[in-house]
């Protein structure tokens, strides 16, 4: 159930990227557009959490993903897999409750399925530096 709602989360997260709608809003429009059979699948807590989470913390998100990019900046990453890394790097550092490791390794299943050839690889490289320098901070 985690894993499908964290693929919503990501494509909800991606719709936010090109308009103004709230959370709530996102998550109405989803499952009333053909979705409505995905709700009672669905993790609602944990989708709100994400998307309430990455939204207001979209700064502080941004920050720490492009501190941890090498040659590359912000604007030149593809607005899906900044939904991807924004989506992982706010369960890196405000979700205890999913091991860091899956939280990269579903990271890189969405890059997969959503995105190109590439995109797994660059995905891993970031957060997988962004895992290990929270890893780091907590000891």
């Amino acid at each position: 159930m985690r894993k499908r709602t964290r693929e919503i989360a990501m494509e909800l997260l991606y719709q936010s990227t090109m308009n103004e709608k709230s959370v709530e809003e996102l998550m109405d429009d989803y499952f009333e557009d053909n979705h409505e059979d995905l709700r009672e699948d669905t993790d609602l807590p944990y989708l709100e959490t994400i998307l309430k989470g990455v939204i207001n913390h979209k700064e502080e998100l941004d920050a720490l993903i492009e501190s941890h990019l090498v040659k590359w900046k912000l604007s030149r990453i593809s607005k899906i897999n900044l939904s991807i890394l924004r989506l992982s790097a706010f369960e890196l550092l405000h979700m205890e409750d999913i091991p860091p490791n899956v939280s990269i390794f579903e990271a890189v299943e969405l890059s997969k399925k959503y995105s190109d050839d590439t995109a797994g690889s660059f995905i891993n490289g970031v957060l997988d530096k962004i895992g290990k320098n929270q890893e780091g901070s907590k000891g």
